[in-house]
């Protein structure tokens, strides 16, 4: 059974629009959910929650229809947003308290080694912290009341390098020893090489591919060589073409591998995947 299964979700603005998003998030996984800014991400994950309403389509969540068991589901879900939303000036230690009455399952066990997993002091004021510990503060709150699956709205942008390792190290020792389920979104492409069991890649408020991490990079390869030896049926196969100083570079499905074998191919990361599919 999948953890979180999203089905046809719809949302319309004057100038976007949400189109028939549907993928999975399978139990024991971390799903990577990427595409560029304005890609229809962050309005995909808030209407997991309502907190943007979606015209159509429906979520569920360990089997649940999300619409009819909001609490329950709330309960066993961690949502970190790339907003931020607590009060910069107070505390950790007065947050949490407020927090905590919110949800009956609380474990101040867990709390508690949180804190000294993470290297978090209940002292200090939510603005004191960087970026990177305010995510781990709110991941502490999220496994505190036993959350289930983790929901990630951006958790790595903004962070320096080292942090972000950091924190994608974490993901993945959260999934091997807590046995919870990450659905994280991001545009850096290099955090999905890193952690990702799984990859959906949203374009223009549609998915363009879900399915296991590899599986999108074995859809294409990279091409390069001389502009002048491109033929014009040749060209009008090529995804996101470039020509400079007499050279090109660009992107095909790998089916059609043997038939540019006269140029010089290489395998594609995810991020070689996006920009030509994006220049498009």
């Amino acid at each position: 059974m999948a953890t979180l299964w999203i089905d046809g979700l719809c949302k319309k603005y004057p100038a976007f629009y949400l189109d028939h998003v549907t993928f999975e998030v399978g139990e024991g996984k971390i799903m990577g959910f990427v595409g560029r800014n304005g890609a229809g991400k962050t309005t995909t994950l808030k209407s997991l929650f309502n907190y943007v309403h979606p015209d159509e389509g429906e979520v569920y969540f360990f089997g649940l229809n999300f619409r009819d068991n909001e609490a329950e589901i709330k309960s066993r879900v961690g949502y970190v947003g790339s907003d931020g939303s607590y009060y910069t000036q107070k505390r950790i230690r007065t947050i949490t308290g407020v927090t905590k009455t919110f949800y009956p399952d609380w474990d101040e066990k867990i709390y508690q080694d949180c804190l000294r997993r993470f290297g978090l002091d209940e002292n200090k004021k939510l603005k004191e912290l960087s970026e990177g510990m305010k995510v781990k503060y709110q991941l502490t709150l999220a496994l505190s009341h036993h959350a289930q699956l983790l929901v990630l709205d951006e958790p790595t942008s903004g962070l320096d390098p080292v942090s972000r390792d950091d924190l994608l190290d974490l993901f993945q020792d959260l999934v091997e020893r807590d046995g919870v389920s990450i659905l994280f979104s991001t545009h850096i492409t290099s955090d999905l090489e890193k952690c990702a069991d799984e990859v959906t890649y949203i374009q223009n408020g549609k998915i363009l591919y879900t399915g296991k991490r590899d599986g999108l990079t074995q859809k294409y390869i990279l091409l390069e060589g001389e502009t002048a030896k491109l033929t014009e049926p040749e060209l009008g196969k090529l995804i996101g073409y470039r020509a400079h100083k007499g050279e090109f570079t660009a992107m095909i499905p790998r089916t059609l591998q043997e038939e540019f074998s006269h140029f010089t191919v290489k395998e594609p990361t995810i991020e070689d995947v996006m920009v030509y599919l994006e220049r498009e």
